[in-house]
């Protein structure tokens, strides 16, 4: 026995190393519970009507706004996953002229007051915004569950950005007003995460106002004119999860858009959300995506991963830990280099954002590619 072990053992070695050697192994398993798939995902039901010409808001143009044609195509068609093709295809989007750059684009966040208190590290994101987004096209409202007027950082933005930055407090049940969610129990749905609370207030403030929902937790890269042409969700990760491919951290919706009324009547339709849960985000993007398509209405896009999660990938190409100090050679993946004007940079430059999942704990450190870019 003893000598068929010492034939056998350096056998199987070889057979897997050797393995890995000559063959690139792809893996990747996940469980999910079948009464929840055949209670949650496998059902279509029928729309609500709400692409109905009676239902739809004078502010919104069907005509234009789903059919009409785009300067960018913003779906590649496949998943993205070679090299740095992503970043790539990113980089063939372009702006339009800026005279072509009509009114003020609406960009919407949120911060629960009684999670934790606004500080430097949530700044980031605000200085990401007026650092990327044009001057005169763009706002940022800031919305909250407290009055965060009182907060020095934040006052002087409001003093410095007149017209241009914004704080308002989210009454759920006002912005409500006028969907199918009016007087709803569900609109008291909190969690100890932000999750359930954060989802619904995202949905309810684009209705009302018009524009892009963009995490708390992300950094904008680049202008998002090129994208604004289309109304979207975003990829959740670069591994096309089968029952959760869809992430709303940034998301572009028109005021009143009849995308967002389906979503409103599939909510108050719906089980309540479980507590911290993407019941209300992933989950209901995916239903209201194939109830669209089955009821023959052409969908949202789905902007691809690295869009603005350029993190959320394999190791060879992810973008960098932001908040890693850079390595002292330099270099990032594939032979690019993390240097001024690099190949790091381009890339960035090609995206539209980086999507944090949170980490508010973290500080970018000062030897960083986040602090040298912003």
């Amino acid at each position: 026995v003893l000598l068929l072990l010492k034939i056998i053992a350096p056998a199987l070695f070889l057979l897997v190393f050797g393995g890995f050697f000559l063959w690139e192994p792809h893996i990747e398993l996940a469980f999910y519970e079948r009464a929840w798939v055949q209670r949650e995902i496998v059902p279509i039901e029928p729309l609500a009507g709400c692409f109905n010409n009676e239902r739809v808001s004078a502010m919104y143009n069907v005509s234009e706004r789903v059919y009409g044609p785009r300067r960018n195509e913003v779906q590649a068609g496949v998943s993205l996953r070679l090299g740095l093709d992503c970043y790539d295809f990113a980089g063939t989007l372009r702006a339009p002229p800026d005279h072509e750059l009509e009114g003020v684009t609406n960009f919407h966040s949120y911060w629960r007051t009684d999670l934790a208190p606004f500080g430097e590290r949530q700044e980031w994101m605000l200085k990401s915004f007026f650092a990327t987004q044009p001057a005169g096209h763009s706002k940022f409202i800031l919305w909250s569950n407290g009055d965060l007027s009182g907060n020095e950082m934040l006052h002087g933005y409001v003093s410095r950005y007149p017209g241009a930055f914004e704080l308002r407090v989210a009454d759920v049940a006002d912005l409500a007003k006028g969907t199918e969610l009016e007087g709803s129990a569900l609109l008291r749905s909190t969690d100890k995460k932000a999750w359930v609370d954060g989802d619904l207030i995202r949905l309810l403030v684009v209705w009302r106002e018009g524009g892009v929902w963009v995490d708390m937790d992300s950094l904008l890269t680049r202008d998002l004119s090129p994208l604004l042409e289309h109304e979207f969700v975003t990829q959740w990760d670069c591994y096309d999860k089968i029952y959760q491919p869809f992430n709303g951290a940034l998301m572009h919706f028109h005021q009143h858009s009849p995308y967002l009324c389906e979503a409103f009547h599939i909510i108050a339709t719906s089980p309540a959300p479980r507590a911290s849960s993407t019941d209300w985000g992933a989950l209901l993007y995916l239903k209201l995506w194939r109830r669209l398509v089955a009821g023959g209405i052409p969908p949202f896009k789905i902007l691809p991963f690295c869009f603005s999660d350029g993190r959320s990938c394999r190791l060879d190409n992810r973008l960098p830990d932001p908040f890693a100090p850079d390595p002292t050679d330099g270099r990032w993946t594939g032979g690019l280099t993390r240097d001024v004007g690099g190949g790091l940079d381009q890339k960035l430059k090609n995206v539209f954002a980086v999507h944090l999942h949170n980490q508010w704990e973290k500080e970018y450190p000062k030897d960083g590619w986040v602090r040298r870019l912003l």
